[in-house]
């Protein structure tokens, strides 16, 4: 079944104390398209991160972003200095021995003392934080493909409904054609009866000019290939495969026999047909721009 190229993943997680979330947005685009947005610390995945994608996707604009949050307070880690603080004791021990001071050195007076106490942040291993962006972004992958897939189904059904219009025109059109060249027939008669004023008509004359404007209006192939090309679109949406290039070219080919039904038909009908043909084309084609 076809898919559409529009939707939206969410994957969401935790790195250690750190939150880390990861959303995709997909939209419409020609080809396949990927722009991402992370955190300093997954620079060095970018090009695993986008392989992904592109390996689940074939069309479509799809647009990634990485947050890691939490990385304030809750992720500080305090450590003790010890073999400073040990320096900094014997070194006032000793100075208060060498002065001859009163007092003795104790916590408080370490405690205010600067770099004994040291602030740093967990460390961060690439590997850990790459698989879990990795786990995240497969998780969001799949929400947009399931997204994708119901948004297809929808699509699929109302293509398929636009080429059953299509094939009743195209009826219309056939049935009607026959009556094209009777009518000129008659009408080709009525005129030379009229500007010869009663004379003998040639009859064989008449009917090799009834042959030739019949050869030239005879939309018999036109109408064949237009045929095959619904049978060839149904097919193709009926699959598996990613088709939403091919689908506009075959529209395209389908525009141009409908323009030369129109232009070689030479009877109002058929050119009215013709006509609203290319409307439900022009419609058919907005939904193609959806499809993968």
């Amino acid at each position: 079944m076809i898919r559409s190229m529009t939707g939206y993943g969410r994957g969401e997680g935790r790195y250690q104390s750190r939150r880390m979330v990861v959303e995709l947005r997909s939209v419409n685009h020609r080809y396949c398209e990927v722009m991402l947005r992370l955190p300093k610390p997954l620079f060095a995945i970018e090009t695993d991160l986008k392989k992904l994608i592109q390996d689940r996707f074939t069309r479509g604009r799809l647009d990634c972003s990485v947050t890691l949050d939490g990385e304030e307070e809750s992720t500080k880690l305090l450590s003790l200095n010890r073999e400073l603080a040990k320096q900094y004791f014997l070194l006032l021990e000793t100075l208060k021995q060498d002065l001859g001071l009163e007092g003795k050195v104790d916590l408080a007076m370490l405690a205010n003392i600067r770099d004994l106490i040291v602030v740093t942040e967990p460390p961060i291993l690439p590997e850990e934080l790459g698989a879990t962006a990795k786990s995240l972004l497969k998780k969001a992958l799949e929400s947009v493909d399931e997204m994708r897939q119901r948004e297809g189904r929808q699509l699929y059904r109302d293509l398929a409904a636009r080429l059953e219009i299509l094939r009743q025109a195209l009826e219309k059109i056939q049935s009607h054609a026959p009556q094209v060249v009777r009518s000129y027939q008659v009408q080709l008669k009525k005129r030379v009866k009229m500007l010869t004023r009663g004379l003998k008509l040639d009859k064989d004359r008449i009917h090799q000019e009834v042959a030739i404007y019949a050869e030239r209006c005879d939309i018999t192939e036109e109408i064949t290939r237009l045929r095959s090309h619904i049978k060839q679109f149904e097919k193709m949406i009926s699959g598996k495969q990613a088709i939403g290039r091919s689908l506009d070219f075959l529209i395209q080919e389908m525009n141009r026999e409908v323009n030369t039904i129109g232009s070689k038909s030479n009877d109002a009908m058929i050119a009215s047909e013709a006509v609203f043909l290319k409307g439900e084309l022009e419609k058919l084609r907005e939904q193609v721009q959806n499809v993968e």
